[in-house]
């Protein structure tokens, strides 16, 4: 096994305090793990955290090759994106549309990376005041191109008939409710933790805090199966599952894409399917939570009320 350093030492290898650590692992992406109910950060990956944030790095030419019918997609998941995914699929044999959960924060360092050719993404700003840019000009070498997937209602999930009447994340660290949270890399879990704040709540002190998976889907599970009694993620899950919603806000959920690769045959493909009637009609009529009214259309900082079409 690699070797595991204990908060202590990982801000020695950083050279920073301790309190920063945990700065660092809720908004930085700085690689943890809380399996044992301490946090534990692998040497191995804090290296490889270090180096992916090191800014001036030499490139190593590892490029995207030009389209050749493999779109790949990376970031934060989300259903009605998987069923786009499918639409593009089912389009023709010449295109196939991959996608890689990796989170929002994981998703625009693929696309630094040049791992993939669109990042999802819905990371609020720490001022609230829009999505996506701020972090995307600290973590990408030159600001995307950014498309609107859609706006949709993040909030919190309960069982049917919400039996430990919970109607406030305050309401999460009440005794004798547990949680199932999302990765600490997503823009769902950096909402929740903000709210969290907000209401001057210590996440770690929530039964469940630390228990985490990958997707919106994933946490519905957890709690249709009787394994938690609340948890972060959007509406459409909770229509899906037929469980009940508590509603936080409306966010954005963009695309971003390296502007010398915007106009490469199959981001074009994809994004003209974000116009179609078949998709509209497929977000309002399958799914709930979700306002497609913006979608595909170009969204630049302090614009997103009203982005000009693209």
């Amino acid at each position: 096994m690699q070797k595991l350093l204990s908060t202590k030492e990982v801000a020695e290898v950083l050279n920073v305090n301790e309190k920063m650590i945990y700065t660092l692992v809720s908004e930085k992406g700085l690689p943890a793990t809380k399996i044992t109910g301490k946090w534990l950060f692998p040497r191995h990956l804090v290296e490889q955290w270090v180096e992916a944030n090191t800014i001036n790095y030499p490139d190593n030419g590892h490029r995207l090759p030009p389209y050749d019918g493999l779109l790949i997609i990376t970031g934060s998941n989300d259903p009605l994106l998987d069923r786009a995914i499918a639409i593009f699929n089912r389009q023709g044999s010449d295109q196939l549309a991959v996608f890689g959960n990796l989170g929002s924060m994981g998703g625009l360092r693929a696309l630094r990376q040049g791992l993939c050719h669109i990042a999802s993404s819905h990371l609020l700003q720490d001022d609230e005041s829009d999505y996506n840019f701020d972090i995307a000009f600290k973590e990408l070498d030159e600001m995307p191109a950014v498309v609107n997937f859609c706006r949709r209602e993040q909030g919190i999930l309960v069982p049917k008939g919400n039996p430990k009447n919970i109607a406030t994340v305050a309401d999460l660290a009440r005794p004798g409710i547990k949680i199932v949270n999302r990765s600490l890399s997503t823009g769902t879990r950096l909402l929740l933790d903000k709210e969290l704040e907000k209401s001057g709540i210590n996440g770690e002190k929530i039964e469940g805090y630390a228990t985490e998976v990958s997707r919106h889907l994933d946490v519905g599970l957890e709690i249709l199966a009787g394994r938690a009694d609340a948890g972060p993620a959007i509406r459409a899950v909770a229509k899906l599952l037929d469980i009940e919603f508590i509603p936080l806000r409306w966010e954005r959920f963009d695309l971003m894409i390296a502007k010398e690769r915007f106009f490469d045959e199959g981001i074009q493909r994809f994004l003209g399917i974000l116009h179609e009637n078949g998709f509209q009609q497929t977000a309002s009529r399958e799914f709930a939570g979700y306002d497609v009214s913006s979608s595909g259309q170009m969204v630049f900082p302090q614009e997103a009320e009203d982005p000009p079409s693209l």
